[in-house]
């Protein structure tokens, strides 16, 4: 039983090496780490309730905007692709490129829309509660 368990161990031994090199090839990029929306806003306190995490892939067409909506929920996304600007009822405006992340304004009314000439693509993850909806149009 002491030589099973001594092979266990100089295999584990022998191969810490491979994990070791394996982690040293792991990047971490922190693309968003606030507790306020793009606007400067302070994000609301989550509410009471079943949490219900939604995330989305949404590809937008070039020259198409989106109608007037807002968002109860915190959410946050990261353009993958092409290019999307967001503005508020107030005329804030905020301008996306591929790569670019953006936490969301949450009870505020706005609208992304693309201008570029090749769709956008956004992946966004929504920090809900069950039986609420992520996102109200106008």
């Amino acid at each position: 039983m002491k030589k099973y368990i001594c092979r266990i161990c100089f295999i584990l031994l022998l191969t810490s090496n491979v994990w070791a090199q394996e982690a040293n090839t792991v990047e971490v990029d922190v693309l968003a780490k606030t507790s306020a929306s793009w606007d400067g806003r302070s994000l609301p306190n989550y509410s009471n309730g079943k949490p219900e995490i939604t995330i989305l892939r949404i590809k937008i067409p070039p020259k198409v905007q989106l109608p007037l909506h807002e968002h109860p929920v915190i959410n946050a996304g990261v353009l993958l692709k092409g290019e999307l600007t967001v503005v508020t009822k107030d005329k804030e405006i905020l301008h996306l490129k591929a790569g670019d992340s953006i936490v969301e304004v949450v009870g505020t009314w706005h609208y992304g829309k693309n201008e570029g000439n090749e769709p956008a693509e956004i992946i966004v993850f929504y920090a809900g509660v069950q039986d609420t909806p992520i996102t109200i149009k106008k």
